[in-house]
């Protein structure tokens, strides 16, 4: 493995991680700097495109919006898989399940490609999609 790519893969492990403990916390203005500038976002029912419409998004389901507040949230990750196309230039995939105060809420599957701008690593897009949730779920509640 060149040096090159053991940066661009820790530097997408971290990217990753950021986008769960920005998003666990509300820190809605860090999360946006984790992606490109024309990043597309996609969630079930859903293609946000831009930082912009990305963070009204993100502001939407921070304020509860219709769900159930929620006082704890954690997102973990699993078995991510990290493809470089080039040494700007990335895809990777893993598996993610979201607990709140009362335990497992939703589970399921992201699918990213990654872009590397100005030294750093970005979302260049992001599809999320639920595989399961649990009864009761605030994944399954309108928002």
């Amino acid at each position: 493995m060149k040096p090159w790519e053991i940066e661009a893969r820790e530097s997408i492990r971290d990217l990753v991680a950021r986008y769960n403990a920005n998003g666990d916390t509300g820190r809605i203005d860090e999360m946006l700097t984790l992606f490109a500038e024309d990043a597309r976002l996609e969630v079930p029912g859903e293609t946000l495109r831009g930082r912009e419409t990305i963070r009204a998004f993100m502001e939407r389901i921070a304020s509860g919006s219709g769900r159930k507040p929620i006082h704890l949230l954690r997102h973990f990750i699993a078995t991510h898989q990290i493809d470089l196309e080039s040494p700007d230039a990335a895809r990777g995939r893993c598996y993610y399940q979201v607990l709140t105060e009362d335990g497992l809420d939703h589970w399921g599957l992201y699918v990213d490609e990654y872009v590397k701008h100005e030294d750093r690593w970005l979302f260049a897009a992001r599809r999320a999609s639920v595989d399961g949730a649990v009864s009761g779920s605030w994944a399954r509640e309108k928002s």
